[in-house]
């Protein structure tokens, strides 16, 4: 099949390394509203525009049956190819990336020549609030900006429809990084070209610390950037200042946090990541706040399916008015002839 004008969206689902199991399960198995994590995720990401086909990995099997169990089986746009798990997050992403390179065997292949600028979408499937319009923003952006890896932000103002209105009332309440420019979440959106990836063993680790919660992964993790041939005391000095203003964010020392972070630029923490990753590395920020939300654990995924009508219906107002034209061209796309249904062994 000829490949379409767009970008491959690789959506990692495994539960393997560092991947976290919430009620006793992978989470992206969990339900809300009677839909899989998993298969809103994807459902999501045949309504991106800038989105060619979709590849899964992790427990194919299950996904398969899931998947083809969902309402989403009803009818594809866009192909969708499952993948069977690999040891951990890194090998996940990197070899169902090797499999979606133009012309790819089976067992996937190394990119060489113009592959090196070959990029994927990385998505988490715990994102019960992602929408298409935050998607596509996300995308659109990363592209305007040129870089090699792009890492999604959305900023705390994006966020407090999530956040408890009131000290006891029910919400999610998210760590964000402290920078100059403002107080940010990581969104669970990566705009990559692994080719381009000098470093590539270093991101597994930056992500599983992302929270910058757990004083002993972040030591562990402060002495990787400290010895790393890259690294070194700047990322380090910026990597602690961060880590405080976080710390003080959370205990509520909101001025602390504020005097801090003014510290912290943006531009020199991408430096840092660039030199870290070997790789032109930028964040780039969205004004939807969706795809910050990830389900972690069982208060959190509790209270999703609480409020999940009414957060994601509000979520879908706010990109449908700041994205007319993406709504637009979802309602099209919604009207048009289907694909034949199913999902699709690599």
């Amino acid at each position: 099949m000829a490949r379409a004008m767009g970008i491959p969206a690789i959506v990692t689902a495994g539960d393997r390394g560092g991947a976290k199991a919430v009620n006793g399960q992978n989470k992206v198995f969990l339900e809300v509203a009677g839909e899989s994590l998993v298969a809103r995720v994807v459902a999501t990401l045949q309504r991106v525009p800038e989105v060619s086909e979709i590849w899964v990995v992790g427990d194919a099997a299950r996904l398969r049956s899931v998947l083809d169990a969902s309402a989403l089986s009803d009818g594809l746009s866009k192909p969708l190819r499952l993948v069977e798990q690999f040891r951990d997050l890194y090998q996940n992403a990197w070899e169902t990336y090797r499999r979606s390179l133009p012309g790819a065997p089976a067992d996937g292949r190394d990119p060489v020549g113009d592959d090196l600028d070959f990029a994927v979408l990385y998505v988490s499937a715990d994102l019960p609030f992602a929408t298409p319009h935050e998607i596509s923003q996300f995308i659109q952006r990363s592209q305007q900006r040129g870089c090699d890896y792009a890492a999604g932000l959305v900023t705390e103002a994006s966020m407090a429809g999530f956040a408890p209105a009131v000290a006891g009332d029910p919400g999610i309440e998210m760590a964000c990084f402290n920078l100059r420019e403002g107080r940010f979440r990581q969104s669970n959106l990566h705009y990559v070209k692994p080719g381009r990836l000098g470093n590539r063993h270093y991101i597994e680790d930056m992500y599983e610390h992302r929270h910058q919660r757990e004083l002993g992964q972040i030591l562990g993790l402060a002495w990787t950037l400290l010895v790393s041939e890259t690294g070194g005391l700047g990322v380090l000095y910026y990597y602690g200042l961060m880590h405080v203003a976080g710390l003080a964010d959370r205990r509520g020392w909101r001025r602390l946090a504020d005097w801090i972070r003014r510290f912290i630029p943006t531009a020199r923490i991408e430096k840092g990541c660039s030199g870290l990753l070997d790789t032109d590395f930028a964040f780039v920020v969205t004004d939807i706040g969706g795809c910050a939300v990830d389900i972690d654990n069982e208060h959190d995924y509790q209270i999703a399916c609480q409020h999940f009508e009414q957060w994601y219906a509000d979520q879908l107002r706010l990109g449908e008015s700041r994205h007319p034209s993406l709504a637009a061209e979802s309602r099209r796309r919604a009207g048009a002839a289907k694909g034949s249904g199913g999902s699709e062994a690599a």
